[in-house]
């Protein structure tokens, strides 16, 4: 869509990173990533009795053939360690929405 938009077709060999980067938009990683930690962070400031939160405490089994190694958990926890973030900080609001709203 935004190649249609700016005019360029693939015959003009620009990459998709400099059509994006014209227009100033994020990478889809960066915005699936953010949406992930925003709804980690909602379900960390559950209740502890709570069924979603009590869900996170299920242990994890190794994964049967022809499924992806990582779970969601684990997924979140590497995009916890990858932009230096402790998992209770989720607990105090105001600074885990400033970590949202600094991000690019």
């Amino acid at each position: 869509m935004l190649r249609w938009s700016a005019g360029v077709t693939r015959l003009d060999k620009i990459k998709n990173e400099y059509v994006r980067g014209s227009y100033g938009i994020t990478p889809i990683v960066h915005k699936l990533q953010e949406k992930r930690l925003c709804l980690c962070g909602h379900v960390i400031r559950r209740p502890a009795d709570h069924m979603v939160r009590e869900a996170l405490d299920i242990p994890t089994t190794k994964r049967g053939r022809g499924r992806p190694p990582d779970t969601w958990l684990t997924t979140v926890h590497n995009d916890l360690k990858l932009n230096n973030i402790n998992a209770e900080t989720a607990q105090k609001r105001l600074e885990w929405s400033n970590w949202e709203e600094s991000r690019p």
